[in-house]
């Protein structure tokens, strides 16, 4: 897959400043339920409406995401921050995402709405514009939503809405989605330890489970099992991407995927993998994935029935096997 690269954010002294507040459309208002009306509630009010979380994971953006996975046709990520959610997704058929729907055609998204390339606000005294790319427009667009954002990931093969993202104004600076100027103070993710990126990616190997398993679901497909042996070989591929600075398949020191699973003394039929690098977090890489015509393949093979995820910081690997014991 190729690399999605995140630029560093450039400061632009000719944004005006008096820009309006957002310049894509007047947006849509903030719905009453659903997933969107998480956006600004504290944690009572979470969960009061979805229950108890059946885990919550750190992220590398400052929240928590409270993660709902009993049920995969309704899968939801909560981000709480200061006792506040700050930001939320949803994916599966019958999650709540009005006034969208997972599965809409894209052509109903856009005749609804006006969706520019160049989103321009402010927060706290300062401008931002982020500078959508075609390839942004057509696989994840952005949606005023009152004082929120809607992201909106589409299946580029079906045409439609594969999940939603809500952000509020300082978690979309924070992770700089897009090409990002700005005029003012620029908000940075915290600075993390190794302790907490050790927390992190515990969090997004298992919530990369999850989305490949309502994805996986949505297509009428068997879930997956997790496989920690699996896993671990994962993890070491991400790492050795990460530090000895390649991206590939292969390894000079552990070589490829079938040489390193060996290693292990892992019994498979089939093996499959993916990689990524520079994807802000677990629902982004997946559907990156989802969009990448090979790695489409390995997500959606029914062949497959487990799967080991490794992350390292901002590296990221799946790797898919089919057992022998599924033939015994």
């Amino acid at each position: 897959m190729v690399i999605e690269q995140k630029s560093a954010p450039k400061e632009d002294e000719s944004l005006n400043e008096d820009i309006d507040e957002q310049n894509i459309s007047e947006g849509i208002d903030q719905p009453a339920q659903g997933v969107g009306s998480l956006l600004g509630k504290d944690i009572d009010s979470l969960k009061a409406t979805l229950g108890e979380p059946s885990r919550v994971d750190l992220s590398a953006y400052g929240f928590h995401w409270w993660i709902f996975n009993n049920d995969l046709d309704q899968y939801i990520q909560a981000g709480v921050l200061n006792g506040k959610v700050v930001t939320a997704y949803g994916i599966g058929p019958s999650v709540n995402v009005q006034p969208f729907k997972i599965g809409q055609p894209i052509e109903q998204i856009f005749s609804m709405n006006v969706i520019e390339p160049d989103v321009t606000f402010e927060y706290n005294g300062s401008s931002y514009k982020f500078e959508l790319s075609e390839q942004d427009m057509n696989t994840r667009p952005i949606i005023k939503m009152g004082e929120y954002f809607v992201q909106l990931y589409i299946d580029k093969f079906t045409s439609s809405v594969s999940s939603i993202r809500y952000m509020d104004k300082e978690t979309i600076v924070k992770q700089r989605p897009y090409e990002m100027v700005y005029r003012g103070a620029l908000i940075e993710p915290p600075v993390l330890s190794e302790g907490d990126w050790v927390r992190i990616e515990a969090g997004l190997e298992k919530q990369i489970l999850d989305i490949t398993n309502a994805i996986r679901s949505r297509h009428e497909l068997p879930t997956l099992e997790w496989d920690e042996k699996t896993a671990e070989v994962a993890y070491a591929h991400s790492k050795d991407m990460a530090t000895e600075d390649y991206f590939s398949h292969e390894s000079e020191k552990f070589g490829d995927l079938s040489e390193r699973l060996n290693a292990a003394e892992i019994l498979y039929q089939v093996a499959g993998e993916n990689i990524a690098a520079n994807y802000t977090d677990g629902p982004a890489v997946v559907e990156g994935w989802l969009n990448s015509e090979s790695h489409r393949e390995a997500l959606l093979n029914e062949e497959f029935s487990h799967l080991g995820v490794g992350v390292y910081q901002m590296h990221y690997t799946q790797n898919f096997l089919k057992m022998w014991e599924q033939q015994q």
